[in-house]
């Protein structure tokens, strides 16, 4: 089956289910039909995403990890973490909101593909380092929706108006909780791939270690994210505070590595 063909299956089985949740998210509905039968079968799409995904990034016998590619398997580990997470915690209504996300990248590397294949994909510390950056990203991929959510509950809390649909969300403290969660596990992840790539630069990239842009973006990224999290542990932030900063550190992470490889890719073409 051509690739294009079978992303625009999984986009119109991502934006069934995607309206089915937002639907029985407003009914306060939401986590405990996603534990449910139905809350099961987003494995469908999501196992077809992860094929296309493996067709993609693994094409011509390469490491093709472009821009797109790299965005659509970023949603995709967001969307299993959540998609496993709901097991354990009260978040499985909050898959409403990455499903459209899902949608959409999976169908944008089959409507725009590139090719940008990596050199010294076979070597160990190269799929350690990029296993270990993707689910950096992910995390904290989950980590900024919730700091949105948290901001925007907040907010209506404050005017004393929360629509339905924000009702049934998960308490504050626990979307406290996780958030910080999240971050520590993502801190951590994001720590060994920063080292990796210092200490072991020239086996994973083939070439010594220099300080670019993209280097001094993850390390501001890594610095924002040390601070929120001494910060929560000292003196206590979180609410706004931590909503700031876990958005501050996320745009950072963003340019570190998106946002490089945006303007090296579609900008520049290169």
């Amino acid at each position: 089956m051509p690739n294009l063909l079978l992303s625009l299956i999984i986009f119109v089985a991502y934006g069934v289910l995607a309206g089915y949740f937002w639907r029985a998210q407003a009914r306060g509905e939401g986590d405990v039909l996603s534990r449910g039968p139905v809350g099961h079968l987003v494995l469908i799409p999501l196992t077809l995403h992860g094929y296309l995904l493996g067709q993609d990034i693994l094409s011509g016998g390469g490491f093709d990890l472009g821009v797109l590619n790299a965005m659509s398997l970023i949603v995709w580990l967001t969307l299993l973490v959540y998609w496993v997470a709901r097991f354990f915690y009260p978040i499985g209504g909050l898959q409403a909101l990455v499903l459209p996300l899902a949608a959409v990248a999976v169908l944008l590397p089959e409507l725009f593909p590139s090719d940008h294949l990596l050199m010294n994909t076979n070597l160990w510390a190269f799929k350690a380092h990029i296993t270990v950056a993707m689910l950096a990203y992910s995390l904290f991929t989950i980590a900024m929706l919730h700091a949105v959510l948290i901001s925007l509950v907040e907010k209506r809390l404050h005017h004393a108006t929360l629509p339905r649909i924000l009702r049934s969300l998960p308490p504050l403290l626990t979307m406290e909780t996780l958030l910080f969660r999240m971050i520590g596990i993502g801190f951590m992840l994001l720590t060994l791939t920063l080292a990796s790539g210092v200490l072991f630069s020239e086996e994973i990239f083939g070439k010594a270690w220099q300080l670019n842009h993209k280097v001094l973006f993850g390390f501001i990224s890594w610095g924002v994210f040390a601070v929120l999290l001494w910060g929560h542990r000292f003196y206590g932030w979180r609410g706004r505070i931590a909503v700031r900063w876990t958005v501050s550190g996320f745009a950072f992470l963003l340019l570190a590595y998106l946002g490089s490889k945006f303007v090296l890719e579609v900008l520049l073409h290169r």
